[in-house]
């Protein structure tokens, strides 16, 4: 029996452009917590993109359950504390994309008592 293979790391695109920006948008982003999961916005994977288009920030983000009842708090916490760090416009592009628990930064899932 063969294991399914890890899938591979996000990358986003203003890691080609901009890589200097990525420490302090990484620091930022790991500020937003979701308060249900005490977890951060990139332990959960919900970051899908970044991109600077125009000089603005653009993130695309998804969140765990379509109807999240932190949801808007989130996406507005995660566009202020980007747009602080980076002293840019940023913008958040909120995506459909389902969430599931492989998009979770590796370990992650342990602290919520996945195996």
């Amino acid at each position: 029996m063969t294991e399914d293979p890890k899938p591979l790391p996000l990358r986003w695109n203003i890691e080609d452009s901009n890589s200097d920006l990525i420490a302090p948008l990484k620091h930022a982003l790991r500020t937003v917590k979701d308060p249900e999961l005490d977890l951060d916005i990139l332990q959960l994977g919900l970051v899908r993109d970044v991109s600077i288009i125009d000089d603005a920030i653009i993130i695309k983000m998804i969140l765990t359950t379509p109807f999240c009842p932190y949801g808007p708090s989130l996406l507005e916490s995660t566009r202020t504390s980007v747009e602080s760090a980076l002293n840019r416009t940023t913008r958040i592009d909120f995506s459909l994309e389902p969430w599931d628990i492989g998009m979770m930064e590796e370990g992650a899932s342990d602290q919520l008592g996945f195996f």
